[in-house]
């Protein structure tokens, strides 16, 4: 806790310990409250500003600080101030009172409990953050909650402020407006408990209740309107129809039939869309023959004599076709329609919230889920369109390797094919806008990859802008401004990789009122429907990841919400999503990174380990990289970890792992691990964090204790 919040805590503290030591909690009892009616009425008559003045800045610091006797100051001003003057002066007082209490709680407690129980916090925030002002309103009609523990429990929420203070003003209305009118009877009262009747709290209970049953009532309103002008079919063909056949589509069509729903597929192209055709499998059989010219090269490190590899390119594609060949059972029309699936290989188009026209036939289902992946962007620089760029979608069905290849976009693909194909031999510039490649990384990941491409006779540009593509007299060549002055890089073939744009032509979105951000992705609730409440999206044309796994995250939440959301639904969650970039050595993360804390305001602690720590990455060679993990200040527990490191993303899993189920530091440093391998470097850097907050006082008290012993061989 800082200096400041010490301060206040104290100041608060004190003020409560002077109410109490005085005895000013014991002068507020109804009965006392009834001996001295007369004379704070006659005090007001002769004083009317200052004591409907003071009776205000005292309910206020009352309120603020939590102290008792609330109540019995609402049923005095009720007897000074009358009904209307009443309930105006105590409903502000009141309010005022229990958002200072409110900003209190959050300044003094929210962050060291955001620290202490993150995930619980989080839960309650995303709730907060979609229903928090009806939550707050019931409470606030039900005078059996004490305010003052809402008003501090609130505190500890990312409520806004502004939210909290009008959401109070009109949710305890009827409450003060109940012991104010009582307050006009106050020498008849005999209890506090004979103001509220158990009639008076069920009605209050029952006005709690009505704003959800409101909200029902809007939604199924809203839901109405949605679907005016469509004709709901009376029976249904499927009970899900997904569209496209990619990683996202195969999971939510696996996934339905799995649970005996009938499922259609339709796809337009090939079965298993981009990671099995043009993207995660064959590059991944590229990077690997790639890597392997590489090891070839460099086998004099292990004292092995080799002549320089002779790559035969076609071979290389050969084996990156077999690949393909051999995982695409995997995702084949046979098997899927082996599970029960009814796969249709057309195109599809939406024509109503529940139907779709696929071919000339159209099709019904109670639920549509929309997965039809992406496409590589290419930008609009003047000249492109006179040459056939390479992107990752096409460059598979090159023959011949470039001899001088421009790699446009420093992403993970970009750095990817840069350092494959200047393993095989091209000429590789890679040209990246950004100060730095990787740019969603923190610039020590970026920084290093650039150095281990530069170490591979890449010449990487970052801070570069490209402005055209021109011919020349050997070909074609790509013109950038870098450092301020034009250069011009020569090719043969430009491969550009600047992003991806969802794909949703000719979905038939337009007509649904479906609508799009600029790259092509849906707007989606956390549970993954679009406006239309029967029709899903999940993968590329979801976002924000364009990963496959997270696109089967996301197929399960848009699937299983869409059979059982009436029962039950699921907010997708993207906390702990791995991420990996195969160049060599491998960048992989999970969680947060120190550019990601900083832009959230998030604290953190960092811990360090260099790869060139671990005995295996001396034996393997491999002692390029290191290992980043935040954790919560002062604690263990995991806020993300970064690894850059040969065969990174197969270790990541240990950390994703101890993120999910809330396994710190400490845990995994207690985990025996074989030795050795380069998935030890996990406990290592655990071990470094443990030697970061050892017990100093303790030790040193240990260190007595032990030459303590030693004296004159004591011994117990």
């Amino acid at each position: 806790m800082t200096r400041q919040r010490l301060l206040i805590a104290a100041l608060v503290a004190l003020a409560i310990a002077a109410f109490f030591l005085t005895g000013l909690d014991e002068f507020f009892t109804l009965a006392n409250l009834q001996a001295y009616q007369a004379q704070f009425q006659q005090l007001f008559v002769q004083h009317p500003w200052q004591v409907g003045g003071g009776f205000f800045a005292i309910y206020v610091v009352m309120a603020a600080l939590s102290l008792p006797g609330a109540t019995l100051l609402t049923l005095l001003g009720g007897a000074l101030f009358g009904l209307g003057w009443g309930l105006l002066i105590i409903s502000f007082a009141s309010t005022i009172g229990a958002t200072l209490a409110f900003l209190l709680s959050r300044f003094l407690f929210r962050k060291l409990i955001e620290q202490r129980f993150p995930r619980q916090l989080e839960t309650v925030n995303r709730g907060i953050q979609r229903d928090g002002a009806l939550y707050l309103f019931s409470l606030r009609l039900v005078p059996v909650f004490p305010f003052f523990i809402i008003n501090l429990v609130m505190g500890l929420t990312r409520i806004k402020t502004v939210t909290f203070y009008w959401v109070s003003q009109i949710g305890m209305l009827p409450g003060t407006l109940v012991y104010v009118n009582a307050g006009g009877q106050l020498g008849e009262l005999e209890s506090l408990g004979g103001v509220l009747s158990p009639s008076l709290l069920a009605s209050f209970a029952l006005l709690a209740v009505f704003p959800w049953v409101a909200r029902r009532l809007v939604l199924l309103v809203q839901r109405r309107k949605m679907y005016r002008g469509f004709t709901r079919p009376k029976h249904f063909d499927y009970d899900i129809l997904v569209i496209g056949a990619g990683s996202a589509g195969l999971v939510a069509s696996y996934i339905a039939s799995a649970v005996k729903a009938k499922v259609a597929l339709v796809e337009r192209d090939k079965m298993g869309g981009d990671c099995l055709n043009t993207g995660c499998v064959p590059s991944k059989a590229l990077i690997r023959a790639a890597r392997s010219a590489h090891e070839v090269r460099h086998a004099h490190r292990f004292g092995i004599k080799t002549q320089q590899p002779e790559v035969d390119f076609t071979a290389v594609m050969g084996h990156v076709h077999e690949a393909v060949a051999n995982v695409a059972p995997h995702d084949s029309v046979e098997r899927y329609t082996g599970l029960g699936v009814d796969v249709i290989q057309d195109s599809a188009t939406l024509v109503s919230p529940w139907e779709v026209q696929v071919g000339d036939k159209i099709l019904n289902a109670r639920h549509i889920v929309l997965a039809t992946g992406a496409r590589p962007k290419v930008p609009n620089l003047p000249g492109i369109d006179r040459i056939e760029v390479l992107t990752s979608e096409n460059l598979w069905s090159l023959k011949t390797l470039p001899e001088r290849l421009v790699v446009l976009g420093g992403g993970a693909i970009g750095c990817e094919l840069s350092q494959s194909f200047a393993r095989l031999g091209s000429r590789v510039s890679l040209v990246e806008g950004a100060d730095q490649l990787l740019g969603g990384e923190d610039s020590e990941v970026g920084e290093h990859v650039a150095q281990v491409l530069g170490s591979e006779r890449i010449d990487v540009l970052t801070q570069a802008k490209a402005l055209e593509v021109i011919a020349t007299d050997e070909g074609h060549a790509l013109v950038i401004e870098h450092d301020g002055k034009r250069r011009t890089l020569p090719f043969d073939r430009l491969l550009v990789s600047v992003g991806r744009q969802a794909n949703t032509q000719g979905l038939g979105l337009e007509a649904l009122g479906i609508s799009a951000s600029e790259t092509g992705t849906l707007e989606l609730n956390n549970r993954l429907q679009t406006r239309m409440p029967n029709i899903w999206a999940c993968g590329d044309l979801a976002g924000p990841y364009q990963l496959t796994h997270a696109a089967a995250h996301q197929a399960w939440h848009a699937t299983v919400n869409a059979l059982f959301g009436e029962l039950k639904s699921f907010a997708v969650d993207y906390r702990f999503m791995p991420a990996v970039v195969y160049v060599q050595p491998e960048v992989a993360r999970v969680g947060l990174n120190e550019k990601q804390a900083k832009a959230k305001g998030i604290d953190y602690e960092l811990t360090h380990y260099a790869m060139k720590e671990s005995d295996r990455a001396i034996a393997e060679g491999a002692t390029q990289g290191f290992i980043k993990v935040l954790t919560v200040p002062g604690r263990d527990r995991i806020l993300g970890a970064t690894i850059v490191a040969e065969n990174a993303g197969e270790w990541l899993g240990e950390f994703t792992l101890a993120m999910k189920h809330g396994l710190g530091l400490n845990k995994l440093l207690g985990t025996i691990h074989p030795y050795p391998t380069l998935g030890e470097a996990a406990k290592a850097t655990a071990g470094v964090w443990k030697n970061a907050h050892k017990p100093e006082r303790l030790l040193r008290l240990l260190k007595r204790y032990f030459a303590w012993r030693r004296k004159d061989g004591v011994s117990l």
